[in-house]
């Protein structure tokens, strides 16, 4: 594997090792997961970026802090058997019920529109809800519903995959895992099923891409303004 110099001399030659070593370099000294895309752009020309990331991955699978994948992008995280020595109870986000099965719904059912949520869980959500659930940053505005009036879809964002430790959404615990854990009761009703998320990143059939115009004309909150829906 080789690297041009910015000088045009010869290029230069790296053993895998030291590719290793660069890679492990830039997640580690990056504070947000870092993009396979970002990895190849700095790592020497022809490197197999995720031959080198998963041969990282075993490395440091029996090490205190793991690496891991979620979506395309790579972090360090604490492993999950050692959290327990650095949890600090008191930046714990803590959800309401109602937090909770929102997110649920959303993360099972997106692409997925306000009144849908409501149809599932049978009653009103409050837009506080949705609010706590979007500045956690684990929840987003995906596209607009090619049906009348155009309603909003809502969808789970990368930081959701990274703090739940997912590689993608089809790592969601199913329905046997749902059981086993005790979160659905015995008497769950015949053909009841657990659907399969869609793709965190690709819009569905029937959804537009959400604008900056879109959200104005909603009075949803926007990055760099101070209107709420």
């Amino acid at each position: 594997m080789t690297i041009a110099d910015e000088a045009g001399e010869e290029p230069v030659a790296f053993s895998l090792a030291e590719v290793e070593r660069i890679a492990e370099a830039l997640v580690f000294a990056s504070a947000e997961p870092v993009s396979e895309a970002f990895l190849a752009e700095r790592l020497p020309r022809g490197t197999n970026v995720n031959a080198v990331m998963q041969r990282l991955v075993e490395i440091y699978a029996p090490r205190g802090v793991n690496l891991i994948r979620t979506g395309d992008r790579w972090a360090f995280r604490t492993a999950a058997d050692l959290s327990f020595v650095i949890r600090n109870d008191s930046e714990t986000k803590k959800l309401s019920r109602a937090a909770l099965e929102v997110l649920a719904i959303i993360a099972y059912h997106q692409p997925v529109t306000r009144a849908e949520i409501e149809e599932i869980r049978g009653v009103q959500t409050s837009k506080g809800t949705l609010d706590v659930l979007m500045e956690a940053g684990w929840v987003r505005f995906r596209g607009r519903r090619r049906t009348p009036g155009r309603p909003v879809t809502l969808g789970t964002t990368p930081d959701f995959l990274d703090h739940f430790g997912l590689e993608e959404l089809r790592d969601l615990p199913g329905l046997e895992e749902l059981k086993g854990a005790g979160l659905l009761s015995g008497r769950i009703p015949p053909g009841f099923a657990i659907p399969i998320p869609v793709n965190v990143d690709e819009l569905s059939d029937d959804e537009d891409p959400i604008t900056q115009l879109d959200l104005e004309e909603l009075g949803l909150l926007t990055p760099g303004g101070d209107a709420e829906e």
